[in-house]
């Protein structure tokens, strides 16, 4: 299925970075402010909710998508697609109040509506690069990146490379230096871009497999250098950033994945689903080597790493730590069923939102899992939260007639 991501010395390695460093209590983009899974430290964000406890406000979001809450300054930034209107959006709500404060339609028309039911048109999370929001659509069978100012006015827009929908389209954009990073892979043969921040032109571009992905490069610091790294299409593949210039390339994957890559400073680790089950750990140096692997499903739900151990979520609804050496498994727990968002982890607390909108709050440490809560919101949810500024922030929906997302802030 798709779906469709001073902390550097506590967790030894380093992910996407912006022009203007996010502020400590903002979320930046597809998994937060080192796009790793982990929330600043120190957040204090309560274990328990409902519709009525610890509330601090809901706004309801117009159409539908999945991609996870963008939060920077005093706005809430979220991509929709209304299929009545034809229209894919961008909306941003007061962060105070979750009252609307503007929506830019960056495309009116043309909406691919092929592929998965699960899959959404408005599935690519916002990033933010300090200065601008970028974003990306799958439109008229293509992929287009916009930017738009804090205010919503679109400064820029690029089409970047032609798409044949398989399931659908779901990787995020990520902001490194000068450059913005996508990657759309597809049956048609896919490309992985680097555009100018500030004016969209591409200023490098690498050709891809002819075989349907959904991951989300990750820009890492690993075995000593800056890498941006891609998993899938029976490929992990580093590249320079800056250039494009592909540092190593190795067969380690299976053909299909959602999971962003992670590291632990020396290698990366991977997940995928099609068509066959894969977690792995390479080593980030180039030599071509497969420090593990084994048999697991972890197709959709991003990985976290920390104290030099894997922490998983599992699609189908196991918690499960490996040893991020061996790839030894340590433990392994039932959290829930059916998985899409991807966990994060606040110290050694992870919270991590199941489909049918139940977010499960548990401690991951080496030594054991220890469930804390299980907290109800609405009955379906596809994003992923989005913890900052001692907020959670979740999106999932009412599966009324009509169906109705909404937007929750959740803190003390």
């Amino acid at each position: 299925m798709f779906i469709p991501r001073p902390l550097l010395a506590a967790f030894g390695c380093m992910l996407m970075s912006h022009a203007a460093p996010a502020a400590p209590t903002d979320w930046p983009g597809w998994r937060g402010p080192t796009a790793d899974g982990h929330a600043t430290p120190g957040q204090d964000v309560p274990a328990t909710w409902s519709e009525t406890e610890n509330v601090i406000w809901r706004a309801p979001v117009r159409g539908r998508g999945h991609s996870s809450p963008t939060v920077v300054g005093n706005r809430v930034v979220l991509t929709t697609a209304d299929t009545v209107t034809q229209e894919q959006l961008v909306v941003a709500y007061d962060r105070a109040t979750g009252k609307p404060a503007w929506e830019t339609t960056v495309h009116r028309g043309n909406l691919d509506t092929a592929g998965n039911r699960n899959a959404s048109q408005a599935s690519s999370s916002v990033a933010w690069d300090g200065e601008r929001l970028i974003v990306i659509f799958l439109n008229d069978h293509a992929i287009f990146t916009s930017a738009l100012s804090i205010e919503g006015k679109i400064l820029w827009q690029t089409r970047v490379a032609d798409f044949v929908t398989h399931q659908g389209f779901g990787s995020s954009p990520v902001v490194h230096d000068s450059v913005v990073l996508v990657s759309a892979d597809h049956r048609g043969g896919g490309k992985v871009s680097g555009l100018d921040r500030k004016t969209g032109k591409i200023l490098w571009q690498q050709d891809r497999p002819k075989i349907a992905n959904y991951a989300s490069l990750a820009v890492v610091t690993a075995a000593g250098r800056t890498q941006a790294v891609l998993a899938g299409c029976n490929l992990v593949v580093s590249y320079d950033p800056l250039t494009g210039k592909k540092l190593w390339e190795i067969e380690g994957s299976t053909e299909e994945t959602v999971v962003t890559p992670v590291t632990d400073g020396q290698r990366i680790f991977i997940g995928g689903g099609y068509p066959k089950n894969h977690v792995a750990a390479i080593e980030a140096d180039g030599s071509g080597k497969v420090a593990w692997q084994n048999g697991t499903r972890a197709y959709v739900p991003s990985l976290i790493v920390r104290d030099r151990h894997v922490f998983a979520v599992l699609d189908a609804g196991h918690a499960v730590c490996w040893k991020s050496d061996t790839g030894e498994e340590v433990w392994r727990q039932k959290v829930d069923r059916d998985f899409y968002a991807s966990p994060v982890m606040v110290g050694q607390r992870v919270f991590v939102t199941s489909l049918r909108g139940l977010t499960s709050v548990f401690d991951a440490t080496p030594e054991k899992f220890t469930l804390v809560a299980q907290n109800q919101l609405g009955d379906e949810a596809y994003a992923s939260p989005s913890i900052c500024g001692n907020r959670i922030y979740l999106r999932t929906a009412k599966k009324t007639e009509p169906r109705q997302e909404f937007l929750w802030c959740i803190g003390r």
